[in-house]
């Protein structure tokens, strides 16, 4: 199989850190983001649905069966537009700006710097720019899916019921939440990505390079499941008042105000409603990503994450 990507790798060697580098990070996390967020949109759907709604389905496989019962596939799969769209750009925005700022912040304003804290640095100023991107689509897949009937069936129908109903601004009205989810989430994300990796390297006993192609993509794999894990927790109750906020926050209420009244409702442990399927979702989702990225990075004849 190495041999295989090998051979497939372009004739022309792409510079390290050059602009061409960059936007090649940047194509690979639309590749490996978009595509991934979107194969798992009947495990986000049910978790969505479940967070705002916990009485709603009595299980996972119970709410499966209802929706495909009563919709079909479709149902199963219902909001998977909004949500190639968000993560796509938001997988450019997080990937390409993470090279970015690792190298801008480790390489040439503090090389001395303990690298632990350069990938959260890095990671999580990449996260900030990349949720502008994803809050718009990210707030109308959060309504189609989790409003019975829905708030619309087709992105555009979204965007433009949201646009004429509350302006442009209510497209960012979580963008504090989601910022709350989604920086935390990537800090650990990518800071315990590139930990594990560098551990598994030293538990195997030899340095990255002495490994193939296949074989390194696989520890990006075991390290990505890892790290995906531990950002599924950190980032949880967040995730749940994103999916509040965007389905039950009254007009004009400020941000402060609605999440002050949706705690109020579900309490501490509402806060966690939904983790188990969010643990398997991102975990499985993040050990694809970084499998998917380098392998990417491979394919472009760039060396895989981590491991350095």
């Amino acid at each position: 199989m190495s041999s295989k990507i090998e051979a497939m790798r372009p004739q022309r060697k792409i510079e390290m850190f050059s602009g061409t580098y960059f936007a090649a990070c940047t194509l690979g996390g639309i590749v490996a983001c978009g595509p991934t967020h979107t194969a798992v949109t009947p495990l986000d759907l049910v978790k969505c649905r479940r967070q705002v709604d916990p009485k709603s389905y009595s299980s996972n496989l119970q709410a499966w069966r209802t929706i495909y019962s009563s919709e079909g596939i479709r149902g199963i799969f219902f909001g998977w537009t909004p949500t190639f769209v968000a993560y796509s750009f938001q997988g450019a925005g997080k990937y390409g700006f993470y090279e970015v700022f690792k190298y801008l912040y480790g390489d040439k304003l503090a090389p001395n710097a303990n690298r632990t804290i350069v990938y959260l640095a890095a990671s999580a100023s990449a996260e900030f720019l990349a949720d502008i991107a994803l809050c718009p689509f990210e707030a109308i897949k959060v309504r189609m899916q989790t409003t019975l009937p829905p708030y619309a069936t087709t992105l555009r129908e979204g965007w433009n019921k949201i646009v004429v109903q509350e302006g442009y601004a209510g497209l960012y009205k979580g963008l504090y939440p989601l910022w709350g989810r989604q920086v935390p989430y990537t800090m650990v994300k990518f800071a315990t990505f590139e930990s594990a990796v560098s551990q598994i390297y030293k538990t195997l006993g030899k340095p990255k390079e002495h490994y193939n192609a296949l074989q390194q993509t696989g520890v990006a794999f075991l390290g990505g499941y890892i790290a995906g894990i531990g950002a599924a927790v950190v980032s949880h109750p967040a995730d749940v008042m994103v999916s509040k906020l965007n389905s039950d926050r009254k007009p004009g209420e400020g941000a402060g105000q609605a999440m002050a009244r949706i705690y109020s409702n579900i309490g501490f442990r509402g806060l966690w409603n939904g983790l188990p399927v969010r643990i398997v979702m991102i975990g499985t989702l993040t050990a694809f990503q970084w499998f998917i990225y380098d392998s990417f990075k491979v394919y472009l004849g760039l060396p895989t994450t981590g491991g350095h």
